[in-house]
């Protein structure tokens, strides 16, 4: 006899994707049940209240799916996450949320930018800072007066 594994061995079912099947399943009861006591609906049977019901059923299918393929282990390995760019994306995340009712759009989102570009490992922030809050400007200008849009305004679009 050899000392070989089987294949049923060397696969373990894969945790992580199982919790996805998990959070999937579950996110389609919640539409479904939203759905279900939702008022207001409309009488026939095909209506508004069909596409969240189609969305639940197709979430449902993925959330088995992946359950089957988790426990059959055929997901390739994962690479080994790094966390030193989720910290910067979040930390620019965060950044925005607390200066942009101060500093307003175009300065946290430019903050934003830099960060997220940091995380991705493109470009100095002395480069990227400026380069975001210039096209979070135009985004500004484009939603706030050509849109009629409200975004929070700070020093830098009081100036327009």
């Amino acid at each position: 006899m050899t000392d070989k594994p089987t294949t049923s061995q060397t696969r373990r079912p894969d945790r992580a994707a199982l919790v996805i099947a998990a959070v999937l399943a579950i996110i389609a009861a919640v539409i479904v049940y939203s759905t279900a006591t939702a008022h207001g609906g409309s009488s026939t049977r095909i209506g508004p209240g069909a596409f969240p019901y189609a969305i639940a059923a197709c979430l449902f299918v993925l959330a088995i799916w992946t359950g089957f393929e988790a426990r059959r282990g055929d997901f390739p390995a994962r690479e080994e996450q790094e966390f030193g760019p989720v910290f910067w994306i979040v930390g620019g995340l965060a950044a925005q949320m607390l200066l942009l009712n101060t500093v307003g759009f175009s300065i946290a989102t430019g903050l934003l930018f830099a960060a997220t570009a940091r995380g991705f490992g493109k470009g100095p922030l002395w480069m990227t800072v400026p380069i975001g809050i210039v096209l979070s400007f135009v985004v500004w200008v484009i939603f706030a007066k050509g849109l009629q849009l409200s975004l929070p305004a700070g020093p830098l679009e009081h100036l327009i």
